[in-house]
């Protein structure tokens, strides 16, 4: 439990920061690892990346920039309290994670019919080189790891999402509902007060 509300405040801020800096040293190492690798062995490393898929890794490089952005939407609403943006924003994200790894799918399964994924099957055309298969060790690895962690925060992310879909369902529903309490009740010639009109009861004529 937390003191006041400052101090939970200061304790998301620190774990925020400490996870950063271990991902950072986390995935600083492969990238440190990708760059001796591709220093010693040039040659094979951009036969490698030669067979990538430039316009679909630019296309999900897009979409992960927006779901980034949306994220950040969706903190800043919820520091405005504005509970219908919140929402929105966590199913906007939501839908570009997804979209993310749809089309990290179809990537993959480019390099399994092209017979680059690492193992016995692996072949470059031009070249029986081990250095070009680790281009796709570090690959699969990288890539790999980064779509577990988008399948973390979706997993993550939809439990806020639910929650303020519901909160967001209840108000438009609790604000469809007339207030009873202010409505005349039916006794004698009262009337229902309903969308700011009367509604009496016909009196017979004497």
């Amino acid at each position: 439990h937390f003191d006041d509300y400052d101090q939970q405040r200061e304790a998301a801020t620190l774990g925020m920061w400490l996870f950063i800096a271990q991902e950072l040293m986390f995935f600083g190492g492969l990238f440190l690892t990708y760059t001796v690798y591709r220093w010693k062995y040039p040659a094979w490393f951009a036969l490698g990346s030669n067979q990538l898929d430039v316009p679909l890794g630019l296309l999900n490089t897009i979409v992960l920039i927006g779901s980034s952005l949306t994220m950040v939407l969706a903190v800043r609403s919820a520091q405005l309290g504005r509970a219908r943006q919140i929402a929105g924003w966590l199913a906007a994200t939501m839908t570009l994670g997804t979209a993310f790894l749809v089309i990290k799918g179809f990537e993959y399964h480019h390099k399994w019919v092209h017979h680059l994924i690492p193992g016995e099957g692996f072949h470059i055309e031009g070249t029986t080189a081990p250095a070009a298969q680790t281009f796709f060790v570090l690959y699969f690895c990288m890539t790999g790891l980064h779509a577990l962690h988008m399948i973390v925060g979706l997993a993550e992310g939809a439990v806020p999402a639910v929650a303020e879909a519901r909160q967001v369902g209840e108000g438009i529903v609790r604000a469809g509902v007339p207030d009873l309490a202010d409505a005349d009740e039916f006794e004698g010639g009262g009337g229902l007060q309903a969308n700011g009109c009367a509604v009496g009861d016909q009196q017979n004529g004497g």
